[in-house]
């Protein structure tokens, strides 16, 4: 189905007036080196626990796979652009560092609507199908927004753009309207490496390259069970998420402001004793409607027991110490860690 020549236009300004930051389009084969790299990325282990990256490479290799009667991918930003530097709570060792995107609501909930909203506005001025995405189906939603335009990935493999920095969130509408293509982006990296300088556990083997195992945000979000001893000093505080790579990239000082009032911190950075007293009741209650709640109150204790044995107050010891007869192995062994630690 093709559009009309100035539908585009009106798309455009439609998705802007529903709080989205910019649009792009793409073909759906437009990036044929995705299946490659995929594949090079998992045959590296880089993917680690992630075994549904390896069962659905097929889909997720090529978004003209995943619905082959889709003949455009219109790509969206939504900016979620913090206020204050996420990087000084790092300091702050009795508490707990949340990466700035899990510190309101859900994006996946927020942009979704969003997507479904401008979803229903295409199918009534055009009748063509579309399927909406955010982060719910083996999308490569990255190389898809940079050959629609909208940026670049980056040393940190993150999107980021000139005119948009890299604190965005993504979302896909595939449909059957032919729509026109926008010019793909070209990397603005240059020489700049400060996104892999600053990384705490060196996790890029290499630029534009990323091993999951050793990135905090992966550690501490998808990893299940113990994190391996070396790692854990130097995850510092961080007990949800890293933000390092992103804060430090030069591009944000052109990072636009978010709009969505959903996105300001609700989390904050919570004092680590606080966290350590949560059962799974309070822990469902406090995060209700947060990402954080996803990764199960178990793995959450595991991580601010990784962070009470860095940081370096013996007073935690008493937050710890009733964490070492939990229920969940791997909490009781993060316990027994973070004491050790604390009484060295």
């Amino acid at each position: 189905m093709q559009a009309d020549p100035d539908f585009k236009d009106k798309l455009t300004k439609r998705a802007l007036a529903e709080g989205f930051s910019t649009l792009g389009v793409c073909a759906p084969d437009a990036t044929p080196q995705t299946a490659e790299r995929l594949s090079q990325f998992v045959a590296a282990g880089y993917h680690g626990q992630m075994a549904w990256m390896a069962e659905r490479m097929g889909w997720r290799g090529s978004a003209a796979a995943l619905w082959p009667e889709a003949r455009s991918v219109i790509m969206l930003t939504e900016a979620y652009t913090p206020t204050a530097n996420p990087l000084t709570v790092l300091d702050c060792r009795d508490r707990a560092a949340i990466s700035v995107y899990a510190q309101g609501r859900d994006y996946h909930d927020l942009v979704k609507k969003r997507l479904k909203r401008l979803g229903r506005w295409l199918v009534e001025q055009t009748g063509a199908e579309i399927k909406v995405f955010v982060d719910t189906a083996p999308v490569m939603e990255k190389p898809l927004a940079q050959a629609a335009g909208l940026g670049w990935q980056g040393k940190h493999t993150n999107l980021l753009g000139r005119d948009l920095g890299n604190w965005v969130f993504l979302g896909a509408i595939f449909t059957t309207l032919d729509l026109p293509r926008d010019t793909p982006e070209v990397s603005h990296c240059g020489s700049c490496t400060a996104c892999l300088d600053i990384c705490p556990t060196k996790a890029f083997p290499a630029p534009y390259q990323l091993d999951a195992r050793r990135c905090i945000s992966y550690l501490t979000i998808e990893h299940s069970g113990p994190v391996d001893p070396e790692l854990r000093p130097l995850m510092g505080n961080r007990i949800y998420g890293c933000d390092d790579c992103l804060a430090v990239c030069p591009w944000n000082k052109f990072a636009v402001a978010a709009q969505e009032i959903g996105y300001q911190p609700r989390v904050g950075a919570p004092l680590l004793a606080e966290l350590a007293t949560l059962d799974d009741t309070s822990f469902r209650t406090r995060f209700s409607g947060s990402p954080i709640k996803r990764i199960g109150r178990n793995r959450f204790l595991r991580n601010v027991l990784y962070a009470i044995g860095n940081s370096g107050q013996a007073s935690l010891a008493a937050a710890a110490t009733p964490l070492l007869t939990d229920p969940d192995p791997t909490v009781a062994e993060a316990a027994s860690w973070a004491l050790a630690q604390l009484s060295t």
